[in-house]
């Protein structure tokens, strides 16, 4: 993709309907802004029941609305809109579908113990958003006036969102280019719209641990790259390596990176590990740094805050580093791996409890009897009591709605 090109090109080259050029910031000073209050809904005639907790299976079921928020580079961003969630009518030509411009978000909203409707940490996730269009130049937008969208949809469908814990409303917020014109150029026209999706738990299994293969013949990300960006195209290419652990009794890939090979994330998720010293008997918390190859969870993010505040600093060292397979094979061979999880929106927490490398089974271990680590259970709680309204941490928890007030 040519991002910079000089103005005698922009003016005057042109490639099928897309045209290449660079919006900077004085060409979008005059552009509309998103803007929440020109809101327009049309609801739907004959609204859904909500299914029974059991019947519901991640991603499968939707509620009865979406919003749509049209983006053209000469207007800028149109009015807001919430109508009957329906198929999205698209040029076949579209560059969403011949060049991946896309991405997307995750995030949920949760029904507390008052009956009120909470999103957990939505600033974060736009902020992440807006970067991820930066990078594959779709427009951005201004975070706040997106979620008080959200919101609205949230408050339209909130009759279909489950009760009780491990069970939510998953938000899908997606952003792609729209332009007509099979050149490769910037995108002038784009679609930003958000679905919402209630959920159970991503595992059918519940919270059980999982077994990864340590996963070396093929690389999710590399520097340089978009691996800290949420875009689809980084998605695909990692469903086959995943069908081939799947059929060696992996569940998961446990992705690793270069001759050192480092350990980066699992599946689509951040992931932990816990080490102990066994001279000073100090523990210590460690995950991936955000070099540009990992993503930006924030999930990952509340761990490690909670983390450095709730965990003794004399027993405890929280550590954004690089470490390999070799140290967790070294630590565990020692008796110094005490535990493993990954994290993200869609699990929260994922208890890990055996590793395959190179033929042969690394051995994570749990607490008696159970399928996790006593870490792994103690961050699960930290993060659903916020997420559910149990406990109030700083503004991590958006109230959005209240249904007590019906």
């Amino acid at each position: 993709m040519l991002n910079r090109l000089s103005s005698s090109i922009k003016n005057n080259l042109k490639l099928g309907k897309m045209s290449l050029h660079t919006v900077t910031k004085d060409s979008t000073s005059n552009l509309s802004k998103l803007d929440s209050s020109k809101l327009q809904i049309t609801k739907i005639k004959t609204p859904k029941q909500p299914l029974p907790n059991d019947q519901l299976k991640f991603g499968q079921t939707f509620t009865d609305h979406i919003l749509k928020i049209q983006w053209n580079s000469e207007k800028g961003w149109g009015s807001p809109s919430i109508e009957p969630y329906g198929p999205i009518s698209l040029d076949p030509s579209a560059c969403v579908f011949h060049y991946s411009f896309e991405l997307f978000e995750g995030l949920k909203a949760y029904r507390d113990s008052k009956d009120q409707i909470r999103i957990f940490r939505p600033n974060k996730n736009m902020e992440r958003m807006n970067k991820s269009a930066d990078r594959i130049v779709l427009p951005t937008f201004e975070s706040d006036e997106l979620i008080k969208c959200i919101a609205e949809l949230i408050k339209l469908d909130k009759h279909l969102i489950p009760k009780d814990k491990g069970y939510s409303l998953y938000l899908r917020p997606t952003l792609i280019g729209t332009t007509a014109g099979l050149g490769v150029g910037t995108p002038t026209d784009a679609l930003l719209y958000v679905i919402t999706s209630p959920v159970g738990p991503y595992y059918s299994t519940g919270f059980k641990a999982v077994k990864l293969e340590a996963t070396d013949y093929a690389v999710r990300a590399w520097p340089g790259g978009v691996g800290d960006k949420k875009l689809g195209a980084n998605y695909a290419p990692c469903i086959k390596p995943q069908l081939e652990a799947a059929s060696r009794g992996y569940q998961q890939n446990l992705w690793l990176f270069g001759e050192e090979k480092y350990i980066t994330e699992v599946g689509t998720m951040n992931v932990f590990f816990v080490f102990k010293d066994s001279k000073t008997g100090k523990k210590e918390l460690v995950t991936a740094p955000l070099d540009g190859t990992i993503l930006e969870g924030v999930t990952r993010d509340s761990i490690l805050e909670l983390a450095r505040e709730r965990l003794d600093p004399n027993e405890w060292v929280i550590s954004e580093r690089y470490y390999s397979i070799y140290e967790v094979e070294e630590k565990a061979s020692k008796g110094e791996l005490i535990e493993a999880f990954g994290s993200g929106t869609a699990a929260v927490v994922s208890p890990i409890k055996e590793i395959g490398f190179h033929g042969k089974d690394i051995q994570v271990p749990l607490l008696e009897g159970e399928q996790f680590g006593q870490l792994t259970r103690d961050v699960a709680d930290w993060i659903a009591k916020i997420q559910y309204g149990d406990e109030e941490y700083k503004d991590w928890s958006y109230v959005v709605a209240d249904l007590s007030e019906n």
